[in-house]
């Protein structure tokens, strides 16, 4: 494949097919474009599929693995001189029932713990670690976007944080648990701040062993706050004393407040996290059994670095203090700490970005509740809590 050829008919197989998007030329005029990603036996390139050829019939049925044959194309270069197939006017696909020497998804399919920087269009698997989170973001043009965040571990134990942005979740069954194997479909390898990630987007495809019915659930809610994007974010407890974040994204806990006990049969369930859409069943019910978050307070000197979601009530030590950090990549992000303590310890409590704010309010002897904050191993090994999107803090009456 090289650029500048013309007219080039080739067998090749489907990694994953984007949507088709609108865009504008210099003259105001509309035009569709559609990419996929297509590969061979030891190559991948990404193939352009322009105005009426990005909604050739059945284009958007074609799955990873599928066998395609691409029929007068023509090559041009990226911006950085990778080859581009582009499918115009004269040009078509076709699905190819034949058999073919290509290899399959499952023989280009490699274990997490084998990934390497500068990497892109992988297939990788591995087993999912701890739960899945789907968060909600707004970029620099103000568009708002969603990412699924997980963690896959491999075969020898590496843990790679992966996240997939404005991936179409329809693909991932309704209930996960934690352990689950996992198959990615189209990600690049990218160096974050902790280390390796893989990250996906939209044309990514996402494989994870789950099931497709939910059981209903009673929950406490703990606490209750407002998202960026009006959603209403919850901590609750189930009567295992499991804390779960639980993201309402049809108003469906509008009524409710911190206290009330909900009978409730979530749209999806994602490990630890909920997620009620406008499917969901939700009602208040009655059941003392259901630990309250009093009964829930963790003490200092028993938090430990993890998945777990924490309750903690403790004395400011240190008015806390608002800074601007600067990332590797360049990003300029809030950061606000405190030093808290309770009769077991001292820890530091920290917030990042948005969550930065809700500490500006507190001052140094203050006693506080907060709900739903993370552990993790910060400098020099010392454990640090961090607050989350699902946090709160509140005074002590």
């Amino acid at each position: 494949l090289y650029v500048g050829a013309k007219e080039i008919t080739l067998e090749t197989r489907i990694m994953n097919v984007y949507p088709a998007r609108q865009f504008s030329r210099k003259d105001g005029s509309q035009f569709l474009l559609r990419t996929m990603t297509v590969y061979d036996g030891d190559s991948r390139a990404k193939v352009k599929l322009w105005d009426e050829k990005a909604n050739l019939p059945g284009i958007e049925n074609l799955k990873p693995g599928d066998l395609v044959k691409i029929i007068k194309a023509y090559v041009k270069s990226d911006m950085k001189g990778n080859p581009i197939i582009n499918v115009g006017s004269g040009s078509t696909v076709e699905t190819n029932s034949a058999s073919s020497n290509i290899p399959t998804l499952d023989a280009i399919t490699e274990d997490v713990s084998n990934i390497k920087e500068n990497q892109q269009n992988l297939v990788v698997s591995g087993n999912l670690d701890g739960s899945v989170r789907s968060t909600e973001f707004t970029n620099a043009r103000g568009e708002k976007g969603k990412a699924l965040q997980i963690r896959l571990k491999g075969k020898d134990g590496v843990i790679v944080r992966t996240v997939l942005w404005n991936i179409d979740e329809s693909s991932i069954p309704k209930m996960i648990t934690s352990g689950a194997k996992t198959r990615l479909i189209g990600v690049r390898t990218k160096m974050g701040q902790q280390g390796l990630e893989l990250h996906g987007d939209e044309g990514t495809a996402i494989e994870i062993e789950g099931d497709t019915e939910i059981q209903p659930s009673v929950i406490r809610i703990l606490s209750m706050i407002k998202s960026e994007s009006g959603n209403t974010l919850i901590v609750g407890v189930r009567k295992d004393r499991k804390l779960l974040n639980i993201s309402d994204i049809a108003s469906v806990t509008e009524d409710l407040k911190p206290g009330d006990v909900i009978e409730c049969t979530p749209s999806k369930i994602y490990g630890n996290s909920i997620i009620l859409e406008g499917d969901s069943f939700v009602r208040k019910v009655d059941d003392k059994k259901i630990p309250t978050l009093a009964e829930l307070r963790t003490k200092i000197k028993d938090v430990k670095p993890g998945d777990d979601t924490y309750c903690i009530e403790a004395i400011i030590l240190k008015s806390p203090e608002k800074r601007e950090v600067q990332t590797k990549t360049g990003e300029s992000v809030s950061l606000a700490e405190t030093f808290i303590e309770d009769d077991t310890g001292q820890i530091w409590l920290k917030g990042w970005r948005n969550q930065a704010r809700l500490l500006e309010s507190f001052t140094q002897g203050e006693i506080v509740s907060a709900t739903g904050v993370t552990a993790r191993a910060g400098l020099e090994g010392r454990t640090e809590l961090f607050l989350t999107s699902f946090s709160t803090i509140t005074r002590r009456n």
